[in-house]
This record gives structure tokens, sequence and C-alpha cells, in this order.
């Protein structure tokens, strides 16, 4: 077994577009206000050339298992990004692999010179919550910028 995360790749949207939408069908949460019907799901590579985003996916024998990144999302206090889309294939959850993602999404956010890293979630997903809480992120009250995610109803930041 050949575990790989990588900087994502042109001919890697669809099948990480899969990906997310599979795993919001999973949770009950394939709906309006989510990256379900965000059209930039089916262009993560496109999307991510943006400065100071970055994406990435974990491969294992040439399959997409998953991905995530950080996003200079629009609306954003200073000094803030947003972690974004990060999903694993059913396969790939309870083995680490998103503890290890979301440090790379940390690691990468510092590195950038950014204060805090946000997330919008929805509580269907609390095993993802679970782990945020885990590596230090906490509640918040009101949304930040504006990520035209409206369905999502949890919002939390963690200070880098």
């Amino acid at each position: 077994m050949e575990l790989t995360i990588r900087h994502i790749q042109e001919e890697d949207n669809p099948a990480i577009a899969i990906v997310i939408r599979s795993v919001l069908e999973e949770y009950g949460v394939n709906k309006p206000g989510t990256v379900y019907t965000d059209p930039t799901t089916d262009k993560l590579y496109e999307l991510f050339k943006q400065p100071k985003s970055r994406y990435w996916v974990i491969e294992c024998n040439q399959e997409i298992l998953g991905g995530g990144g950080i996003f200079p999302t629009k609306g954003l206090v200073p000094n803030c990004i947003e972690l974004v889309k990060l999903y694993l294939s059913k396969e790939a959850r309870g083995v680490g692999l998103g503890k290890m993602l979301m440090q790379k999404c940390i690691d990468e956010a510092t590195s950038l010179g950014y204060a805090q890293l946000y997330l919008e979630s929805l509580p269907e997903l609390d095993s993802a919550i679970g782990l945020y809480e885990k590596l230090g992120f906490t509640s918040l009250e009101v949304p930040l910028g504006e990520s035209g995610h409206f369905a999502c109803d949890i919002w939390m930041v963690k200070d880098l």
C-alpha cells in the first residue's frame, strides 16, 4: 500500500468531487448551501490556483481517498484563513488520515503567516467535529467570512 499526500492536479477534479459528494450523501447533508451544490467542488484544481490557497489529496494505489485545504475566503478577519473541503472516503476514515491532513493544513497556514484557522461544518459530521476539538478548535456563535455555505451552522476557529 503506497499512501501519498500531494497537491491537487487537474486530473484529480472528478475523483475528489465524487468523494466529497458521496460523504455528504452518506451523512444525509447533500443539500443546497453546502459544498454539495457549490460549483467550485467540480473545479478544485482551478480554485486552488488562487494565491495563499492550498489543496492536498490523499492517494493510495492511484486512488483518491480524500482531500482538504486552506483558502483565503472573502470577508474573513485579517490573518485568518479557512480550512475547506476536507473530506475522506468511508474506507479512509478512522486510521489517522484526517488528522494528518488537518495537521498539514495547520502547518501550511502557520507557514503562510496566518494567525487563525476557521472552519464551517454541520452537526451530522460529528466525528469530524470531535477531531476539530481535539486539535484545538473552539466554537463560535456566528460565521466569519462569506463562504456562501448558508446550510453550515457550526463555526469554529483555532489560534495558530
